[in-house]
């Protein structure tokens, strides 16, 4: 990308200020911000005092290192904490509401994970349940969360994002979503 995507401006902010932004939003407290290999950049980012900014040192282990790194400061501040939502700054369409309809629909569904539905599949941001805390902690590598999805189906409840295909992982990505600006 040439610049850490979390920097990358989008209606004039960071795609990580506004992810910050629509996670405060939320009800959904506490809210922890996991940085890795440009911390040192993104540390100047005004976070609200709600927000704990956690480095993961283990950043080069992959994203089961960056999921792992939040959950325990999440579990640090609430032992108690009775789901966690994960979400990531490179889907530019993410907002409260949705967030908010993931923890809505946990909890009129009673199902233990609320997974994003689109392009014909599951992802972020998504809702597990306490019950698979223990699971998250033995992924690995560039093994995300989605195989618990998968494992789990019967406990998977989705809600429609269609903009969740959004996601911002190449220049032309980026190119393509400053061209269409805020239309998608």
């Amino acid at each position: 990308m040439g610049k850490p995507k979390q920097e990358l401006l989008f209606n004039g902010e960071t795609l990580l200020q506004h992810a910050v932004k629509a996670a405060v939003a939320t009800d959904c407290r506490p809210i922890a911000v996991v940085l890795g290999a440009n911390t040192a950049q993104q540390l100047p980012e005004v976070f609200p005092p709600t927000v704990t900014v956690v480095q993961n040192a283990a950043w080069q282990d992959g994203i089961s290192s960056s999921l792992q790194c939040g959950l325990s400061a999440l579990l640090a501040s609430v032992p108690q904490l009775e789901a966690v939502l994960f979400m990531v700054c490179d889907q530019p369409y993410v907002e409260a509401a949705l967030l908010n309809k993931l923890v809505e629909t946990k909890k009129s569904s009673g199902k233990g994970i609320i997974a994003s539905h689109y392009n014909d599949t599951l992802g972020t941001p998504v809702l597990f349940d306490k019950a698979y805390f223990e699971e998250l902690f033995f992924l690995r590598g560039q093994e995300g969360a989605k195989k618990l999805l998968f494992r789990h189906s019967e406990d998977v409840v989705p809600v429609q994002f269609p903009l969740g295909a959004v996601d911002i992982d190449t220049p032309s990505d980026y190119a393509f979503l400053i061209k269409s600006g805020s239309k998608a």
